[in-house]
């Protein structure tokens, strides 16, 4: 079972969560603030983090930064009810997807294996077949793609993206030219079957594009149809 770094600073939640993650099997670190948060981290080694965004000294912001400057683990952002600004905030700060507060523990369990697939499944979310030698690797102008060892790289250096970064191009690009709805996107890679929150595309297109993109504001790669969604090119 995946291991889960919980860093939540209200002690009531902490314990609900913890709780209900090691009910379904979990092994769980939970940190009370952000400071003891990162402090876990290199120790535990865990596969995905679930982190509340208003935590006292480092917010969640914050944390959520640190941690993408070395790592690209998982992150689920904890929120209250109606904190539109704080969940842009943190998907712009590198989040793969947000929970709103309070969860019932097979809403936190769904979402986590939810977020985990992304990195385990091919673009199209279906598992692939078994091929004799290694896959060959696509190239996209300055763009190389290696789907069978996720790895992006451009020009010669290898890319750090983030879990959802790294889905939403290999499903984009496995098509290039077709457009895509934001809630085809919200289906297919971040598999919110109900009508999905449009943020977590657009939050993760900025993100995308500040690292494949020589220029973020005029797309090469990651182009925007306007009224109707998104598109892998074409070059």
């Amino acid at each position: 079972m995946p291991r889960v770094l919980l860093i939540e600073d209200d002690a009531a939640v902490r314990d609900g969560v913890t709780l209900a993650l090691r009910r379904r099997g979990h092994e769980v670190a939970a940190a009370a603030s952000g400071e003891e948060g990162l402090d876990v981290l290199p120790g535990f080694r865990p596969d995905i983090v679930l982190l509340d965004l208003m935590l006292p000294g480092k917010d969640g912001f914050e944390v959520c930064r640190l941690i993408r400057a070395d790592r690209q683990l998982p992150i689920i952002m904890l929120t209250a009810r109606g904190d539109d600004l704080d969940v842009v905030l943190g998907l712009e700060a590198g989040a793969d997807d947000y929970i709103i507060k309070p969860a019932r523990g097979e809403v936190l369990e769904a979402r986590i294996r939810a977020v985990l697939r992304r990195t385990a499944l091919p673009a199209d979310g279906t598992p692939a077949a078994a091929e004799p030698g290694p896959a060959p690797v696509e190239t996209y102008g300055e763009l190389a793609i290696d789907r069978a060892g996720l790895v992006v790289g451009k020009g010669g250096q290898d890319l750090a993206l983030a879990p959802s970064e790294m889905k939403l191009l290999l499903f984009l690009s496995a098509t290039p030219g077709q457009v895509f709805s934001r809630q085809q996107l919200l289906e297919q890679v971040w598999e919110h079957s109900y009508h999905g929150d449009a943020r977590l595309v657009d939050a993760c297109v900025m993100r995308l594009r500040t690292k494949i993109e020589d220029t973020p504001r005029s797309p090469r790669y990651v182009q925007t149809v306007r009224g109707f969604g998104y598109r892998f090119g074409p070059l």
